[in-house]
C-alpha cells in the first residue's frame, strides 16, 4: 500500500486560486457555484438613485454583503444582483435604503424566485418522504386498521355553552317514559278507590299512602329538583307552584290523616269530580287523589310536548357526513395512465380529488359534477330536490339519487355549506336563547304572585268558613291552575319554530329579532345585481365612434376586464374571446397584455394597454367605465347608451372609442315577487349603476314604484341612509356588494339573495340569507313575520286571560284541583298547535 499526501495538491490548488485572483476573478463565486446551494439572480428598480459618480460607491456598499455582486446600469435605474439563492432579498433592499436609494424587486425577479421556492420545497418533500415513507406506510396501515375497528366513530358535535334558561325549566332528560308509566301504575289505584265509594275498603287510606308515595317522590321528582335549583339560584322554576302542590296535596293527607277522622279504618269518602262541595269538607279530606293525577298529568303534558317538537340542529346532526367513512376516490397514474380507485376515509378528502357518489349515498364535500348526472335531495339544508348534470354544483349533506355521480372536491370539513349552515343554526339558536331568558324571567315572576295569591285565598277562606279542608282545597286550585310555562313559551316557542322552519325552507334568519324589526319594514331596496336579475349577462352590442374598430373595443374591455370575477367582466372576456376567434382582421392583435390594472373608487377598470400604432405597439392608458348621466357623452355614443342595456364606454388616449351594451335578464319570479310587495303597502326601490333612462325601462320591467340611478358601489351606503333620512325603515336585498349599507348606512334589515354564496355563510354580515336563487320567498318572508308577530302577541294575550280567569275560578271555589291541573296543561298544549300553525314560511 501507497498513500499520496495531500500537501502538493493544496499547494497548486491555492496557486491556482492566487493566479485567479491576479487575474481579476472572483473565487468566492466560484466556490458558492460549486456548492449546493448555487446562485441566482435579482433585478431591483431603483428609485432616488444620484448622479452617475455615486453609482461605483453604491455597487461596493451592495457588495458588501457576502456572496454578492452588483452592478447598477445608470440611465435605466436598474440594478443586477448575483447572489446566493438562500440569501434573503430583504438584505439588499435595506443595503439600498441605508444609502437613501428604495429598491423594488421586478416582477420576473420575483417570479423567478417563487418558482424555485417551490422546486426547493418539491425536492424537501420528496426528501422527507423516503426519510419517512415507510413510517408514514405504518401509519395509514394502523389508521385504516383502527376505522374498520369502530375507534374513529363519528364524533359528537361540540357546541358552545352559552347562558340558557334551563334551571328554570324543568330537566327534560328527568322526565323519561318509565317514570310516567310507575306513576301511571300507581296512580290509576289512586283513583279509582277515591272516586269510587264502592271500592273503599277498611284502612284504604293507608294504602292509597303508600301508593302514591312513589309518585309524589320519584315521579314528580323532576319538578321538585327544578324547584330546589331554582331556589339555591334565588329564581323561581316555572313548574314550582305545581311542586309545591303536588307535596302540600299528600302532606296535607298524611296530617289529616293522623290528626282527624279521616285516618280511622271504617272512614269513607264521597268526592266531586269536578266542584267543590263544602260539605265534604267539614271533617276532613284527602288529596292523594290530587298529588298524584296533578303529577300524571304534568309528566305526561311535558313528554308529549317534547316528542312533537322537532329540532333542526338534530335534523342536520343526521345528515351530517361522517368523518370516518370511506368514500371511493379515482385518481389516474401519471406514467402509465392506469386509472385508480382508492377507499379512502372523507377526514383525509384532499381539494381536487374526484370522488364517486353511489346511489342513495350521502355527498360528504363540496363540489361539482364531472361525471355523470342524477337527481339529489337537499331537503335538510332547505334547497329541495334538484337535477345535477356535468359542471352543476352539489354539497355536503345531500342524498344522491339513483344515479352515480363523480364529483370533484371543492370543499372540505368544516369548509362546507353544510357545515356553515349548521354554524348559522346554532348561532341563531344562542341568540335566541338570550331572547328567551328575559320572557322566561318575566313568566318566572308568576309563581310567587300565585303563592302570595294561594296563601292569601287560603286565610280568607279559612276566616270566612272556618273550614281549613275547604280553603286549603281552593289554594291547592290556585297552585294547580296557573301556567307561567303558557306565558314563557307563548313568544319564544313560536319564534324559535319559525325560525327553524324558515331554515328548512332555504331561508336564514339570524335571530327572533329580525323577524320583530321586518314586520316594522315600510322599504325595500333592490340591489339589481344579485337581486332582480339572474346571475348570468351577456353582450347585446357594440358601438365604435367614428374611425373605431369595433372589434378593437370589444377586446380592449375584455382585457382591462380580465382579472376580475364580477358577471360583466365574465361576459366581456366571454365576449372577446368569441370575437377573437371569428375574426380574420390581422390588424389587431389576438392578445392585448395589460399592466398596472386597478379598479378605482367607482368602480372603473383602468390600466396600459400595448396597441398597434403604425408598425409599433405603444402602451397606452385605457379606462372601462359606466356613465352615471348622459351628459359624459355625446352623438352616437350618447344614442347607444341611452336606447340600449347596461351601458359600459372604452377609452384610451383620453378619447372615447366606443360603447358596450350588456343584457342582464330579469329572474323569472321578479314580477311577481315586486307586485307581492306592493300589494302589502311596501315601498320597492331599485339602486342600479346605469344612467336613469336605462334603469328607469330596466324598473319598469320589473315594477319597482322608484329608481335610484347612477349609484356607484362606493355611494350606495350613503344613497341608502339618505333614504332612512327621510323617515323610511329599509330593508335591502342584494349581493355581498350591498354588506356596506349594514355597516355604514345602519339599515335595520339586510338580505343576502345571492345563492349558495359560501362566504355569506361563514362570514355572515346579513340578517337574512336567501340560501335559492329565487326572489318570491322575500314577500313570503314580510306576510311570514306579520303573521308571526300577530300570533305571538295574540298568545300573550290568550295566556294572560287564562291565568287570570283560572285564578279567579279557584278562588272561587267552582275549580276542582285536579281540574285546575288539566286546565293547565291544556292552555300549554293550545300555545304549542298556536305556535305550530306559524311555521308555514
Amino acid at each position: 500500500m501507497w498513500s499520496v499526501t495531500d500537501s502538493p495538491l493544496d499547494d497548486a490548488i491555492q496557486e491556482a486560486k492566487s493566479a485567479a485572483q491576479k487575474a481579476g476573478f472572483d473565487t468566492e463565486t466560484f466556490a458558492a457555484v460549486q456548492s449546493k446551494e448555487g446562485r441566482t439572480s435579482f433585478a431591483f428598480e431603483l428609485e432616488g438613485l444620484g448622479s452617475a459618480s455615486s453609482v461605483s460607491e453604491l455597487e461596493e456598499a451592495i457588495e458588501q454583503i457576502e456572496g454578492v455582486d452588483a452592478k447598477i446600469v445608470y440611465p435605466s435605474a436598474m440594478a443586477w444582483i448575483s447572489a446566493s439563492r438562500t440569501l434573503d432579498p430583504t438584505l439588499i433592499v435595506d443595503a439600498f435604503q441605508q444609502h437613501g436609494v428604495t429598491a423594488t424587486l421586478t416582477d420576473s425577479s420575483l417570479r423567478r424566485r417563487l418558482a424555485w421556492t417551490d422546486v426547493e420545497e418539491g425536492r424537501y418533500r420528496r426528501a422527507r418522504a423516503r426519510r419517512f415513507g415507510s413510517r408514514v406506510d405504518e401509519e395509514s396501515r394502523r389508521f385504516e386498521i383502527a376505522r374498520r375497528e369502530g375507534f374513529l366513530h363519528k364524533r359528537d358535535e361540540t357546541t358552545r355553552v352559552v347562558e340558557t334558561t334551563e334551571v328554570l325549566f324543568t330537566a327534560r332528560s328527568l322526565m323519561t317514559k318509565a317514570r310516567l308509566f310507575t306513576s301511571i301504575a300507581c296512580t290509576i289505584p289512586v283513583l279509582a278507590v277515591s272516586f269510587w265509594r264502592e271500592l273503599q275498603f277498611d284502612y284504604w287510606q293507608w294504602a292509597l299512602a303508600a301508593l302514591s308515595l312513589p309518585v309524589v317522590l320519584y315521579g314528580a321528582w323532576p319538578f321538585h329538583r327544578a324547584t330546589i335549583g331554582g331556589a339555591r339560584r334565588g329564581m323561581s322554576a316555572l313548574d314550582s307552584a305545581s311542586s309545591v302542590a303536588i307535596l302540600m296535596a299528600w302532606g296535607w293527607s298524611i296530617v289529616m290523616m293522623l290528626f282527624s277522622s279521616v285516618g280511622d279504618p271504617t272512614y269513607r269518602a264521597q268526592p266531586k269530580w269536578i266542584a267543590i262541595d263544602p260539605t265534604k269538607f267539614v271533617s276532613g279530606a284527602l288529596f292523594f287523589d290530587v298529588a298524584c293525577g296533578m303529577t300524571v298529568i304534568l309528566l305526561a303534558g311535558r313528554i308529549l310536548v317534547r316528542r312533537a317538537r322537532s329540532d333542526l340542529l338534530e335534523d342536520l346532526k343526521r345528515y351530517r357526513p361522517n368523518p370516518s367513512s370511506t368514500v371511493t376516490v379515482v385518481g389516474k397514474n401519471r406514467k402509465t395512465g392506469e386509472v385508480r380507485k382508492e377507499e379512502v376515509a372523507i377526514q383525509k378528502l384532499n381539494v381536487g380529488d374526484d370522488i364517486l357518489i353511489a346511489p342513495y349515498a350521502l355527498i360528504p364535500a363540496d363540489g361539482y359534477v364531472v361525471g355523470g348526472a342524477s337527481t339529489i335531495d337537499g331537503t335538510a339544508l332547505g334547497i329541495g330536490r334538484l337535477k345535477a348534470k356535468v359542471n352543476d354544483h352539489v354539497y355536503a349533506g345531500c342524498v344522491n339519487g339513483s344515479n352515480t355521480l363523480k364529483i370533484r372536491v371543492l370543499q372540505t370539513g368544516h369548509r362546507t355549506w353544510f357545515a356553515g349552515i349548521t354554524r348559522w343554526v346554532s348561532q341563531a339558536s344562542v341568540h335566541q336563547n338570550h331572547a328567551d331568558a328575559v320572557a322566561t324571567r318575566a313568566a318566572s315572576m308568576l309563581v310567587p304572585v300565585s303563592f302570595v295569591i294561594a296563601a292569601t285565598d287560603f286565610a280568607l277562606w279559612a276566616l270566612i268558613t272556618n273550614n281549613l279542608n275547604q280553603a286549603f282545597a281552593t289554594a291547592l286550585a290556585v297552585l294547580g291552575c296557573v301556567s307561567p310555562v303558557a306565558l314563557a313559551t307563548s313568544a319564544s316557542l313560536a319564534m324559535r319554530k319559525s325560525i327553524e322552519d324558515a331554515a328548512r325552507q332555504g331561508v336564514l334568519i339570524q335571530s327572533g329579532e329580525t323577524l320583530r324589526v321586518i314586520d316594522t319594514v315600510d322599504t325595500v331596496i333592490f340591489n339589481r345585481v344579485g337581486a332582480l336579475s339572474k346571475a348570468g349577462m351577456s353582450v347585446e352590442k357594440v358601438t365604435a365612434d367614428r374611425g373605431e374598430n369595433p372589434d378593437l373595443v370589444l377586446r380592449v374591455a375584455g382585457a382591462l376586464a380580465m382579472e376580475s370575477d364580477h358577471p360583466v367582466s365574465r361576459a366581456l372576456v366571454r365576449a372577446a374571446r368569441e370575437a377573437r376567434d371569428a375574426s380574420t382582421d390581422d390588424s389587431i392583435p389576438g392578445w392585448i397584455d395589460v399592466t398596472h390594472s386597478e379598479i378605482d373608487e367607482e368602480g372603473s377598470f383602468r390600466g396600459f394597454v400595448e396597441l398597434p400604432v403604425g408598425d409599433e405597439a405603444r402602451s397606452v392608458e385605457a379606462v372601462l367605465w359606466r356613465p352615471r348621466s348622459l351628459s359624459a357623452l355625446d352623438g352616437r355614443l350618447a344614442a347607444a347608451a341611452e336606447s340600449g342595456s347596461s351601458p359600459l364606454v372604452v377609452r384610451w388616449k383620453n378619447k372615447d372609442r366606443g360603447v358596450i351594451t350588456l343584457f342582464n335578464a330579469v329572474k323569472d319570479d321578479a314580477v311577481d315577487a315586486v307586485d307581492d310587495l306592493e300589494a302589502q303597502g311596501i315601498e320597492t326601490m331599485m339602486l342600479s349603476r346605469d344612467t336613469y333612462p336605462v334603469a328607469r325601462r330596466y324598473g319598469d320591467s320589473v315594477g319597482v314604484s322608484h329608481v335610484l340611478a347612477g349609484i356607484q358601489p362606493g355611494q350606495k351606503p350613503q344613497t341608502v341612509r339618505s333614504v332612512r333620512n327621510h323617515g323610511a325603515t329599509i330593508a335591502v336585498v342584494g349581493d355581498d356588494s350591498i354588506n356596506d349599507c349594514f355597516r355604514v348606512a345602519n339599515v335595520g334589515i339586510l338580505i343576502d339573495a345571492m345563492s349558495k354564496s359560501s362566504a355569506a355563510i361563514e362570514h355572515p354580515v346579513a340578517n337574512v340569507i336567501m340560501l335559492k336563487n329565487d326572489v318570491a320567498p322575500i314577500p313570503r318572508l314580510f306576510t311570514f313575520a306579520r303573521r308571526l308577530n300577530r300570533r305571538i302577541r295574540s298568545n300573550l294575550g290568550f295566556a294572560w286571560v287564562y291565568n287570570v280567569a283560572a285564578i279567579v275560578a279557584a278562588i272561587s271555589g267552582v275549580l276542582h284541583p285536579m281540574i285546575a291541573s288539566l286546565f293547565m296543561l291544556g292552555a300549554t298544549i293550545v300555545i304549542e298547535v298556536r305556535s305550530t300553525w306559524t311555521r308555514n314560511l
